[in-house]
């Protein structure tokens, strides 16, 4: 028996994005019909296209520090502006995303992400209970409520969720349950009230603080975490969880086996291919199947 499937989920099925060319430390990326110059530390090659090719990006992203800066506007583009992300495969996965370009140099949504919301829309039925920890701006709440699961979506940042009420208005979308509050707290509660998901998705963010400056470090707690989500999945049911804190999928993946050792798992990396066949690794993933 193998226990190790690892694996490169690729987020091929865009036509609104598109991974026009990364190296030298950034990414060019097309978002909807704006070309976006961004910092990427994992593109340590040198870029396929010149600095002509770079140059033309409409707004490109001004480090002032290791995780803030600023944006400079090349065209007049808008402040906001939407996106589309229409499956190939499942007819009712049909999501509509508001962008804008935030002084931590993201832009509302991780397109690397698509390949989480195909596997949703393949798994979770109507009436499935999910729930989204770290939830961020929601694609996978939209993919789940697209498919008619009762989706609880968790973030303590009230203006991330407020922007994840306007994509799910754009999407056509209503019912999603939020919870404004510290997302571990949460999930310890869940387990105390006894009650459980069909599923599951997580993305805990490497550090950071809490809505009344809780400090924050996934190292510290990651753990418990595992431990926690592990009790409130029910049987039959799946976890999906990523993070872009540099744990290796390898890592992840002999935590969760050391608490479900029965489960089905497969973990790898989670990417990005650029228009000439390259890929850009952006972080880890890992799926559970109990």
């Amino acid at each position: 028996m193998n226990l190790h499937k690892s694996k490169r989920f690729i987020a091929d099925t865009w036509k609104d994005h598109e991974l026009i060319d990364s190296g030298d430390g950034a990414k060019l990326e097309r978002f909807g019909t704006y070309v976006l110059d961004r910092p990427e530390t994992g593109a340590v090659w040198p870029t396929a296209l010149n600095f002509k090719d770079w140059d033309k990006a409409d707004a490109s992203f001004e480090p002032t520090g290791k995780k803030k800066g600023f944006w400079l506007n090349k065209s007049g583009m808008p402040e906001k502006w939407h996106l589309e992300y229409n499956s190939k495969e499942h007819y009712h996965l049909r999501l509509k995303f508001q962008l804008e370009m935030t002084r931590f140099k993201h832009v509302g949504i991780f397109p690397e992400q698509a390949s989480n919301w195909e596997y949703i829309a393949g798994k979770i039925k109507e009436g499935d209970k999910l729930l989204n920890l770290f939830a961020y701006t929601g694609g996978a709440s939209l993919a789940a409520k697209a498919a008619g699961a009762d989706v609880t979506h968790v973030d303590a940042i009230r203006q991330v969720i407020d922007w994840t009420r306007v994509n799910m208005e754009l999407s056509g979308l209503d019912g999603i349950r939020w919870v404004v509050e510290d997302a571990f707290k949460f999930l310890k509660r869940e387990v105390k009230r006894g009650n459980k998901y069909r599923a599951v998705v997580l993305d805990p963010p490497t550090w950071g603080l809490g809505p009344k400056n809780e400090k924050w470090k996934l190292d510290h707690h990651l753990e418990e975490i595992v431990n926690l989500v592990a009790k409130v999945v029910q049987s039959g049911g799946f976890v999906i969880m990523n993070t872009y804190s540099g744990i290796p999928p390898s890592s992840l993946e002999t935590l969760w086996r050391r608490v479900l050792p029965k489960a089905n798992l497969i973990s790898g990396e989670l990417c990005l291919k650029g228009v000439d066949g390259h890929l850009l690794s952006t972080g880890s993933l890992i799926r559970i199947e109990l």
